[in-house]
């Protein structure tokens, strides 16, 4: 209830209909800018001493204020912060920015911070440490700071955890009005999600998007975010922090690859974020995604005039798998007939200089390729520079697609190679008439394929949902982490439905007839609770007789008076790992990957977060680089992929059963054949709470 309440406020702080000033120089600023940017509704202005702020009469403090105000900005000191927001909850304001900073960023404000919060109740609290917010749309500036925002009718709001990235994000030339700007800081009331969830209310946002350094309270998190994607609102984010080394490893594979950015980037693939690496890519997908949305497919055509620009957009596509698919006939002969022999009808399409300037033409040539079916059609056209050049030509050009476009209609996209050589004057005739006018190549094909991975998400969440995270915040784990003999493991398995090789474990004396009772060859393993058994020498491979087993068991005899025999099993099509790893922040997560000893250099895995289910765990698998070896390659048996997905799906069941007491699970590698064979767990490793028996569970 007062999360509710808290949002409702945060409606009153982003489009106020009032707005009060608490401080000296910054509270007059804000006064100036807001004022500037076309605000008609009361201000009032608070100070001790001052009579006026930029001519706004001056009450000496907030009990004399007329009235509660919809929105506060406090740029005053952080012990005055609290005062303030401790009178504001009291009068019934409907939120604040904090600009003041020392609070949780620095060694001696958590306490300061904890009381922020208590002090502010209902209210809506943007920082402490921030910029605050800028509203293109209703003109409000409760930002203390230059920017570069015009007032807009429509465009992206974006949430930075950076108030000097939001500075630059308003100062950029791209042709991406923006509706809102929220500098946010240390979110002492106020997460992402809330913000999510209050934009996603407001139509004039066609996209959003995000700078930030952590993904908070998660199960909010992807509530909100399934909300926007009911809106068919975009979201694409900058998430800090990809360089980051992963977490240390512990007993598994599973441990050493679960780093906190790749399961980051499962999150956003599930939720349908699209994620981005620098400003110039964010600015640039979310002005195509509010202007062009999500495209159907990735078949595009592109029109340009020179072979470079033709040859450069190529293999710029193709490793983001996007289709430059061949030309269709009729549009072949249409364009040879106005091109001329000269010109080499294919796409990406060089139609030279010859038509150069001619309007009629260029436009009938541009509309043979937009009437074609492609999913976007794409002209590569790069201005000289307008201050020192008659760029009546180039306009001409653009002019022609603007036709073309509007008798075929279709996905229309106008692309610079540099980001300087698409002037002001060409994006608005570009973008007024109904086509995006993007800078530069890279960001543009890049937004382009992130639209249409978005589609596919969205297409999908309409017939099936994303599963919500299983636990948030996940559930604390009981007690210390002890690791189970691998025969525990297997039996777990076992218990599951989850293939195992028939095996025994017995006394090293043992060992030789057990080998004889299963067949040869076998594999003998220590039965000691360890979690690196090759490493210590309690792993032997193919033996093909008693004599070797007994030699092998004796040799393992310093770790454990036991052993585990096993058959050995054939060589698979296909050796993966699947793990489970218990994360902090998203709870259980699974990794699938291509297995073995040296996992970690191969660096082909994906991670699901649980709980998941059979397409998704299949979607991964097709998303790895030894995909084609699983479905049969060259004519080659492929692997029992249903079996193979059964088995994954098993063993998330299980990790989400046993979430409080299960540290980790392992197979690696799960041995991979055709049918009927299915898949195999050669090897097991669990590592459970020490209130676990294990046995017992199995």
């Amino acid at each position: 209830m007062a999360r509710a309440a808290t949002r409702r406020n945060l409606k009153r702080l982003l489009s106020p209909k009032s707005i009060a000033v608490v401080g000296g120089d910054l509270a007059a600023r804000v006064i100036r800018l807001t004022r500037d940017f076309g605000f008609a509704g009361p201000i009032h202005a608070v100070h001790p001493t001052r009579n006026e702020l930029t001519g706004v009469p001056c009450v000496r403090s907030i009990a004399d204020l007329p009235s509660a105000p919809d929105a506060v900005f406090l740029g005053v000191s952080r012990e005055a912060t609290l005062a303030s927001v401790k009178e504001l909850s009291a009068l019934g304001a409907g939120g604040a920015v904090c600009y003041a900073s020392g609070f949780s960023e620095v060694s001696d404000g958590d306490r300061l911070e904890r009381d922020l919060i208590a002090s502010a109740g209902d209210m809506a609290l943007i920082g402490p440490n921030c910029h605050g917010v800028i509203n293109g749309l209703d003109g409000i500036a409760l930002w203390p700071d230059e920017h570069g925002i015009a007032p807009t009718t429509a465009g992206a709001a974006i949430i930075t955890q950076s108030g000097n990235i939001g500075i630059t994000l308003t100062m950029q030339e791209r042709g991406l009005d923006i509706a809102y700007m929220l500098s946010v800081g240390n979110q002492a009331v106020l997460k992402v999600h809330d913000y999510l969830d209050v934009l996603a209310d407001d139509p004039r946002i066609g996209a959003i998007g995000l700078y930030i350094e952590a993904v908070e309270e998660v199960g909010d998190f992807a509530e909100a975010v399934l909300k926007c994607a009911r809106r068919r609102l975009p979201i694409v984010a900058i998430k800090a922090g990809r360089s980051e080394a992963a977490v240390q490893t512990a007993l598994s594979h599973t441990s050493s690859l679960a780093g906190s950015d790749a399961l980051v980037d499962a999150f956003f693939h599930r939720y349908g974020i699209v994620r981005v690496d620098s400003l110039a890519e964010l600015v640039e997908t979310l002005k195509f995604l509010s202007l062009a949305g999500p495209i159907d497919g990735p078949r595009i055509a592109s029109l340009s005039c020179s072979g470079g620009d033709a040859a450069m957009l190529a293999d710029l596509a193709h490793p983001l798998g996007l289709d430059l698919a061949p030309l269709p006939d009729r549009t072949r002969g249409r364009l040879t007939d106005l091109l001329g022999a000269r010109v080499a009808i294919s796409n990406p399409l060089d139609y030279h200089t010859y038509i150069w300037g001619d309007r009629e033409r260029l436009t009938a040539c541009f509309g043979a390729v937009c009437e074609a079916g492609y999913d976007a059609t794409m002209l590569v056209h790069d201005y000289p520079r307008p201050d020192a050049n008659d760029v009546a030509a180039w306009d001409v050009t653009t002019e022609a697609m603007i036709a073309a476009h509007r008798t075929h209609g279709g996905v229309g996209i106008v692309v610079s190679s540099l980001p300087e050589a698409m002037p002001a004057h060409a994006r608005r005739m570009l973008n007024e008439a109904g086509l995006t006018a993007m800078q530069g190549l890279p960001e543009c094909l890049k937004a382009v394929a992130a639209s249409v991975r978005l589609g596919r998400a969205w297409r999908r969440f309409d017939c099936h949902p994303p599963s919500m995270p299983i636990d948030s915040p996940p559930l604390p784990l009981d007690g210390k982490p002890v690791v189970a003999t691998e025969p525990a493991a297997k039996a777990l398995f076992t218990a599951h439905g989850i293939r195992v090789p028939e095996g025994r474990r017995v006394a090293i004396s043992q060992a030789s007839a057990a080998a004889a009772e299963i067949g040869f060859p076998v594999v003998v393993k220590t039965a000691a609770a360890v979690g690196h058994k090759t490493e210590l020498g309690g792993v032997a491979l193919d033996l093909e007789d008693t004599v070797a087993v007994h030699a092998a068991a004796v040799r393992m005899s310093s770790l454990s008076p036991e052993v585990y025999v096993e058959r050995m099993l054939p060589s698979p099509l296909v050796e993966l790992i699947v793990g489970v790893k218990s994360d902090r922040q998203f709870g259980p997560v699974l990794v699938v990957g291509e297995g073995g000893i040296r996992v970690e250099l191969q660096d082909d895995n994906r991670f699901i977060l649980l709980p998941t289910d059979p397409a998704e765990i299949r979607d991964a698998l097709q998303a790895l680089r030894i995909w084609p070896i699983l479905e049969g390659y060259r004519g080659a048996a492929g692997a029992d992929i249903d079996s193979l997905v059964d088995a994954i799906s098993r063993l998330a069941t299980l990790a989400i059963a046993q979430r409080k007491s299960i540290f980790e699970i392992e197979i690696n590698p799960l041995m991979v054949y055709p049918a009927p064979d299915g898949a195999i767990a050669a090897d097991a490793l669990v590592c459970t709470s020490e209130s676990l028996n294990i046995e017992e569970v199995g």
